[in-house]
């Protein structure tokens, strides 16, 4: 081995490091991207007789500054992140609706029950009661708009499913060739990683956390991809892409389906568990859709009937003006009952009690021998008997023939109830203020009155102004709470960034060092050579 290989060894050391180092400054600002260094070890030595002469120096690979845990720590951290900053955009917009207590459903409610204390004191005075009239219109459009909102909410969340579905089985694409191009590079140059490429799926798969929590399983190199309960999204070479459906349960509600193999070819969609979908924008998006637009539609509907059916039980027992029985004064909407598909019987579900509605919804089934009935906002079952359940939770599930085995229906009762509210009275001559025909006569509006403070919803637990003030104080809370837990997530995901980055990111005044560093060495081996050919000059000069 001469002093000249011995040089170039040298030389070709230097001149990987270099490139290296440039490849890091270069791409100091790239996201993703993992510093690299060259690993490099003697060429060994060989005997002399009286001892070992050294070889110079092997480029073993260059390596990529990579911690698993880390990134795993920071891809988690930033997956929960997003969700929670999706969940705190909507859930803002909904807290800015109902945070505003001078304007909206409390001032107006309060206005018209005040209106109806005028009616009490002057029940002949048709000012009063064209007052009255037109509150009660007031109230019954601020719940509508109320209820429009929300509904618009909901369809806004169906149309971000169908476009964060689509990024999602493009992004698994991705990483599915992404894949393909490690394991060809890793094939015709087996003993090296191919760092770029792997730098590159781990953005791939970070980008996808964005979107959806998402669980890599690494096998031979290549990335597995589950999602949910353990749902496949990306296994081996096969990609079993997501799909946007309307809900088996709820036509009218879009949910996330996953896809799995056929025997015989093709793909099955099947819907997942709202619960199941965790973490990314996605999880965010579907969790406040269950846990705060569902419950906030649902009690906003349940003081719609509770104030439609408790007022018109008692202006049903007065008076108008032109001494007729009163008529229904406020118009709100039957439970809704969503068939299930293949069911044969029917159902009619109808209010029974309002103090005794919880704001919940069900599902009704038939296996055969029971009836059941579970309680989709707990998930409780509620009744589990061979006969139906006739009355249960302020309602009446008696309107029921022809059931077959596996017919099931969901039942939604006070969903869409803020939505049909109306005033049925057009005429404030028909206020049926009197217990008995007459003008004179107030004692009936004194009732009415007196269901400004009457326990009437909860079990008796809450008038019509607390029941709203519960939903508001219902989603302040869930703002605040997601307020608090995404300032903490972070933080948390700055730690983790930092931590991640002391290891994988790039340094600029320590690359600065290495290129000065590399430089020098990259001379020092040149001068080896250039000393190694003086040498040989000298020996061919005493030759001649």
């Amino acid at each position: 081995m001469n002093l000249a290989k011995i040089g170039l060894s040298g030389i070709n050391a230097a001149s990987h490091n270099l490139q290296t180092t440039g490849h890091n400054i270069s791409n100091a600002a790239t996201e993703g991207y993992n510093r690299q260094s060259v690993s490099i070890s003697t060429a060994g030595s060989q005997s002399i007789g009286s001892g070992f002469i050294g070889r110079g120096v092997a480029v073993d690979t260059v390596n990529r500054s990579y911690d698993g845990f880390l990134y795993r720590q920071l891809v988690r951290a930033e997956s929960t992140g997003a969700a929670l900053t999706a969940y705190g955009t909507e859930i803002t917009q909904l807290n800015n609706l109902f945070a505003d207590r001078t304007v909206g459903i409390s001032p107006t409610l309060a206005k018209f029950f005040d209106s109806v204390d005028a009616v009490a004191s002057s029940p002949s005075d048709p000012a009063a009661r064209n007052e009255m009239l037109g509150r009660a219109n007031a109230l019954a459009a601020q719940i509508n708009d109320a209820q429009a909102f929300i509904d618009a909410q909901r369809g806004d969340v169906n149309t971000q499913l169908g476009t964060l579905v689509k990024q999602i089985n493009s992004q698994a694409q991705r990483i599915q060739e992404l894949n393909q191009s490690i394991l060809e590079a890793r094939a015709g140059n087996p003993n090296h990683a191919p760092n770029d490429l792997l730098d590159q799926r781990d953005l791939a798969v970070k980008d996808l956390n964005q979107l959806i929590d998402v669980r890599v399983l690494e096998q031979d190199g290549t990335f597995n991809l589950t999602i949910g309960n353990g749902q496949m999204l990306l296994g081996g070479s096969q990609l079993f892409p997501l799909q946007v459906v309307p809900s088996a349960n709820d036509p009218a509600r879009m949910t996330v389906a996953y896809s799995v193999q056929k025997t015989g070819g093709g793909t099955l969609a099947v819907e997942m568990p709202e619960t199941s979908i965790k973490g990314g924008t996605l999880g965010g998006l579907m969790q406040y859709r269950y846990e705060v637009l569902d419950a906030t539609q649902n009690e906003l509907g349940r003081l719609a009937v509770g104030l439609a059916l408790e007022f018109n039980q008692v202006h049903e027992g007065g008076f108008d003006q032109n001494g007729a029985s009163g008529k229904s004064f406020f118009d709100v909407a039957q439970p809704k009952v969503i068939r299930g598909q293949g069911t044969q019987g029917n159902l009619a579900v109808t209010f029974n009690d309002t103090d005794a509605l919880t704001g919940h919804d069900y599902q009704l089934r038939f296996d055969g021998t029971n009836y059941v009935v579970t309680d989709l906002t707990t998930g409780k079952t509620v009744h589990e008997s061979g006969t139906p359940p006739g009355v249960l939770d302020g309602l009446d599930f008696s309107a029921l023939s022809g059931v077959q085995e596996g017919d099931s229906w969901m039942i939604q009762p006070t969903r869409n109830a803020a939505a049909s509210l109306s005033v049925q009275l057009t005429d404030a001559a028909n206020i049926a203020a009197g217990a008995k025909g007459g003008d004179a006569d107030g004692d009936n509006a004194l009732l009415l009155a007196k269901l400004r403070s009457a326990k009437t919803l909860g079990e008796g637990t809450l008038d019509f102004n607390e029941a709203y003030s519960r939903i508001v104080n219902s989603v302040a809370v869930h703002a605040q709470s997601n307020g608090t837990a995404a300032k903490a997530q972070l933080s948390l995901i700055q730690q983790n960034l930092s931590a991640q980055q002391a290891v994988s990111g790039v340094n600029l005044n320590e690359e600065y060092v290495n290129l000065m560093q590399y430089q020098e060495h990259f001379r020092a081996a040149s001068r080896l050579i250039d000393v190694s050919s003086t040498l040989f000059d000298t020996l061919l000069g005493l030759k001649a």
